[in-house]
């Protein structure tokens, strides 16, 4: 059942979606070669804990860690351990947040250290891919809309779109109807209603877009070992217009402020 949320609702969402914001640019500190993924995923859960929530995954379906840490050519679902970040990785981190009662859910994928130029443009390319779906994602329009915006632009680049994951209303459940998948027709769909509130979160491929699950029963990986970008932002659906409720700016001034530090 697909319900469009109140405005109260629509406010604490963005609390909880701008606390992911916030916590993704406080591991966007120590992101850096060397650094463990347990090191991060803990760092996370201190610091969504100090806000006064809860980490929003931990948990849930018996996930046991605060982020998804997903390394080059793991897509999403990726668990926080021993490994070590090298230079040239790309890793992309999904958080989520339980605050009075409602989720925030976003995601970014950053590089470590200095990472080849066609993987840069992989990155910059999804999270453009994003904006454009986001674009879509208005009041009238259908969810394939979205879904058709961030395909044919990611495949002019010969990248792939995961079908197997897709994005998700979200709400006082992390996981809502509907589900808004990353290609798709235009006009096709459910229609998009006004206080609707998505997860709209590319996942893309610089080879094939078939994955597979690791044997920990959480990780997604290309199944040709080529590098995954992924992107999330949580939405609502308006008039005209969709408005972002989660944010990327805490994020990039850390990464912009380190890069003029050297």
């Amino acid at each position: 059942m697909v319900y469009c949320k109140t405005e109260e609702e629509i406010e604490l969402i963005k609390e909880s979606s701008l606390l992911v914001g916030k916590t993704l640019a406080e591991i966007a500190r120590h992101i850096r070669p060397g650094v463990k993924t347990i090191f991060l995923d803990q760092l996370a859960e201190q610091f969504i804990r100090d806000h006064g929530a809860k980490p929003g995954f931990k948990g849930y379906n018996g996930f046991p860690y605060t982020l998804c840490i997903s390394v080059n050519d793991q897509v999403v679902h990726g668990m926080p351990g021993e490994r070590e970040l090298k230079d040239g990785d790309i890793v992309s981190i999904d958080c989520g947040t339980l605050k009075n009662g409602y989720y925030g859910d976003s995601a970014y994928t950053f590089a470590v250290g200095h990472v080849n130029s066609g993987v840069a443009e992989l990155m910059e390319r999804t999270k453009q891919s994003l904006y454009l779906g986001i674009g879509q994602a208005v009041a009238g329009n259908r969810v394939g809309d979205i879904g058709f915006a961030v395909q044919s632009y990611v495949e002019s680049y010969g990248y792939s779109v995961v079908r197997d994951l897709v994005g998700h209303g979200l709400g006082r459940k992390l996981h809502e109807k509907p589900e808004v998948p990353n290609y798709g027709k235009r006009g096709s769909g459910i229609k998009l209603l006004e206080g609707m509130v998505l997860a709209v979160e590319p996942m893309i491929n610089l080879g094939t877009r078939r994955v597979i699950q690791e044997n920990d029963g959480w990780t997604i990986r290309t199944a040709d070992g080529s590098c995954s970008a992924h992107y999330e932002h949580d939405i609502v659906v308006r008039k005209g217009h969709a408005e972002i409720l989660s944010t990327f700016d805490y994020i990039e001034e850390v990464l912009n402020r380190e890069k003029q530090n050297g």
